[in-house]
């Protein structure tokens, strides 16, 4: 069995409005490209032609992982949850016990994630260690070079895509 993906609805909304542009807008418009070039005659010296078949091999692979996630995702709506431990939808802050720094983390969906703004996937290890504990609570990450020891400092819920920096668009969909 393929692993479950959670995502948020926004999320979930984003992926289906992804691949329903790819396949309804995007995909038809290069096709068009691709004819138009093949009817300029020689294919094997064709750049137009070959550039559109590269591009339609482009959006098909997109397609295909889009449409693997969205039949594995499973929708969850963390404002539903108290959180009062950290799940899915969880604004964590840690604090790291050795250098006394704290950083807050956000559990999401591998679609929605933004590492570099602290938005991180629920299968990523630190999410996986921060998983069902509560304010107080230490626990420990192995890392390549040894382990750090952190605390749950707090746990609270901020939207998901309040937090997003980068957020898709139609213009973001198409395959250049």
């Amino acid at each position: 069995m393929s692993q479950v993906e959670p995502i948020s609805v926004e999320g979930y909304d984003l992926l289906l409005e992804e691949f329903k542009f790819l396949k309804d807008i995007e995909k038809p418009r290069v096709n068009s490209e691709k004819q138009v070039a093949a009817e300029q005659g020689d294919r094997s010296e064709n750049a137009e032609y070959h550039a559109a078949k590269e591009k339609l091999r482009h959006i098909d692979r997109r397609l295909f992982y889009l449409n693997s996630m969205i039949e594995k995702s499973t929708i969850i709506d963390p404002s539903k949850s108290s959180h009062k431990t950290v799940q899915f939808g969880s604004s964590v802050t840690i604090e790291d016990m050795e250098e006394d720094i704290s950083v807050r983390y956000t559990i999401c969906g591998v679609m929605e994630m933004e590492a570099e703004n602290g938005l991180i996937s629920i299968h990523a290890p630190l999410s996986k260690s921060m998983i069902g504990k509560s304010i107080g609570d230490e626990f420990i990450l192995k890392l390549p070079n040894g382990k750090k020891e952190f605390e749950i400092i707090n746990i609270e819920y901020i939207p998901i895509f309040d937090l997003k920096k980068k957020i898709k668009t139609g213009d973001d969909f198409s395959i250049k």
